[in-house]
């Protein structure tokens, strides 16, 4: 059967160098943790890990960005790319026309979100409990998607919708410094995606987080319209009220954080 267009995996994708530097920036950050709900809200539970996010911080509890429907209020305005990082995205962006069919990139696409997601070990009372795996799912956001991977080798399969005991139509081991780049109606639209397991490593990636052992990052690059993506200031008034502690707190680590929680 012939494959599908619109997938494209890179093992080496970064230099010993590259890595070098994303390590290193990545020990900067000070990732939140976030609740999947409201404040206030009769139901509200903590997600499963700590997460980062750069070009626009898609706050849980607003909804995530899922259009036609949630689009509004959802996607808020954050920190750009550091430069080294803005190159690759250029660069990916590239790779994305030159090798994806012209029907897999909307007019107006780039790659202007990125969710720096930190996998390992969370901390629960007194004993250590995987939080390393993603279950099915899928990336609305429109045209291509990559994500690059930092540390421990990850399994990741694609599967299709209602078959989860099926055997996967692919699966790539994600390796340090490696690019998955996927698009289009099959890859992003009839099968879903998954990590399926992460190797056990001793080695910490990125920042000391309370409770949590990261073995893995992952930097999943998207596009979100420039027209739904919002100044904090610029929030409907409950939503800025939802995420006011949250800005607030990446405001004692971001001078652009501290600058929009200011001026709202």
């Amino acid at each position: 059967m012939k494959r599908a267009a619109g997938n494209l995996f890179e093992p080496d994708y970064l230099s010993d160098a590259d890595r070098r530097t994303l390590r290193a920036w990545l020990g900067t950050l000070h990732p939140l943790w976030e609740d999947r709900y409201p404040p206030g809200a009769a139901e509200q539970r903590r997600l499963l890990r700590p997460v980062y996010w750069l070009g626009n911080w898609q706050f849980a509890c607003l909804g995530y960005y899922e259009p036609p429907r949630n689009t509004k209020d959802c996607a808020v305005r954050a920190e750009p790319f550091p430069d080294f990082l803005a190159g690759w995205v250029a660069d990916m962006e590239a790779r994305a026309r030159r090798t994806f069919p012209p029907s897999h990139v909307p007019r107006g696409w780039h790659l202007n979100t990125c969710l720096v997601n930190f996998y390992g070990n969370r901390r629960e009372g007194d004993r250590w409990v995987d939080a390393a795996r993603v279950g099915e799912h899928r990336d609305r956001e429109p045209g291509p998607v990559a994500s690059l991977s930092v540390g421990a080798r990850a399994r990741f399969q694609f599967v299709r919708r209602g078959e989860r005991d099926a055997p996967p139509v692919e699966t790539v081991w994600l390796t340090d410094g490696s690019l998955q780049m996927f698009s289009g109606p099959f890859w992003k639209d009839s099968v879903l995606h998954r990590v399926q397991r992460v190797d056990k490593s001793d080695e910490t990636i990125g920042p000391e987080i309370d409770g949590f052992h990261t073995r893995r990052v992952n930097l999943t690059f998207r596009y979100v319209p420039d027209a739904d993506i919002t100044a904090f200031r610029d929030l409907a008034p409950t939503a800025r009220e939802h995420v006011r502690a949250y800005v607030q707190e990446l405001g004692r680590s971001s001078d652009f954080w501290a600058v929009s929680g200011a001026n709202a």
